[in-house]
């Protein structure tokens, strides 16, 4: 890792790329309550402080994957899938937890912590839900893959939070894309994929969209002649948000737009929103259009807490920013019932004001 991010920083790239690792539960030597989670003893001192004090100086997270299924029994079935349950009460704490994640991911905060860590960034490398397994498996199939998947990606962008981390979202990956047909082992294992090998989805999860020429409509029209969800919302950079950040939404969204519609054409090099030749100004245009292409979810607006949901179209703040960057006179023209008038003429950036 160490050698990894000397190449980044040597290519100027560090502060665009993180290095972690990811780490399975089996990290830890006790789980349970939450607030009473360690690490294994000589793996805490001597391989995960200097590991998490790496990242920390790297400004990287920490990855985990938490997996509620292999956890779960026939009694915290509902626990494990965010159902309606009992919950479980920490005696440390006194927190009751309603739902098996928080509990795994508050177990390897409290490891982190004890460990003077707490402060870092935690990211789910993995977690996911088997669509098929033995018959005697508890919990495995269709219709609880969903379930998790779907209630996860709720959960993850609600902004909520753990008990021991209120007021967080999680940078989320659900294992796996696909199943894996060949692989050996028990039933489940080939099963966690959302789709089949043949690219059939295994179940609907809800994020699956067909890539036909006409199957998917434009952002900016409505699908079937009816309003589109969340239509007159726009995805924003929040005040604050720092350029680094806004630089890495930028890179992200112009991988994941490729092939849909102008993608970033429109903010490279002589496109027609390149100027101004800002981040802010260009991550104003990508990430709402990433926002907009996915289905306007509010979970797609994220971006590491760095993006906002507005009623405002973002097109104003560019017009503002072009206005910050260049000489431009700006005539007002209002009109009364004596007919219209110009009104008023000001001058922006450079420009000197004019009569």
């Amino acid at each position: 890792m160490q050698t990894l991010h000397a190449a980044l920083a040597g290519a100027s790239l560090d502060r665009r790329i993180q290095i972690s690792t990811p780490h399975s539960l089996g990290i830890l030597s006790a789980s349970t309550p939450p607030s009473a989670g360690k690490f294994h003893g000589g793996y805490d001192v001597h391989i995960l402080k200097p590991l998490l004090g790496f990242l920390r100086s790297t400004n990287s997270p920490f990855m985990i994957n938490p997996y509620p299924f292999f956890g779960c029994s026939e009694e915290t079935l509902d626990y494990a899938l965010f159902r309606p349950n009992l919950g479980f009460l920490d005696p440390n704490t006194r927190i009751r937890y309603t739902n098996m994640l928080d509990a795994q991911l508050d177990a390897v905060f409290s490891a982190m912590k004890s460990l003077g860590f707490g402060d870092l960034e935690i990211v789910i490398a993995e977690t996911g839900w088997p669509s098929k397994g033995e018959p005697s498996q508890i919990g495995a199939g269709q219709e609880n893959a969903a379930q998790y998947n779907r209630n996860l990606m709720r959960h993850v962008n609600s902004g909520d939070g753990t008990p021991l981390m209120p007021n967080r979202t999680f940078e989320t990956y659900i294992f796996s894309l696909f199943n894996e047909d060949l692989k050996p082992g028990p039933t489940c294992e080939r099963n966690f994929g959302l789709f089949g090998p043949d690219l059939t989805p295994a179940y609907d999860v809800g994020i699956a969209r067909s890539s036909g020429p006409t199957a998917t409509p434009s952002p900016a029209e409505p699908d079937g002649g009816g309003e589109r969800k969340g239509a007159g919302k726009w995805c924003v950079a929040k005040e604050g948000a720092d350029v680094d950040s806004l630089q890495r939404n930028i890179d992200y969204v112009c991988g994941a737009l490729v092939g849909l519609g102008p993608g970033c054409g429109p903010i490279q090099e002589g496109g027609e929103c390149f100027f101004p030749d800002t981040v802010r100004a260009h991550a104003a245009y990508a990430m709402n259009a990433f926002y907009q292409a996915m289905g306007r979810n509010d979970y797609d607006c994220d971006f590491r807490r760095t993006g906002a949901i507005t009623a405002v179209d973002p097109s104003l703040l560019l017009l503002k920013l072009r206005f910050d960057s260049f000489c431009v006179y700006a005539f007002i023209f209002t009109c009364d019932d004596d007919g219209g008038r110009w009104c008023n003429f000001a001058g922006y950036g450079n420009c000197k004001y004019g009569h």
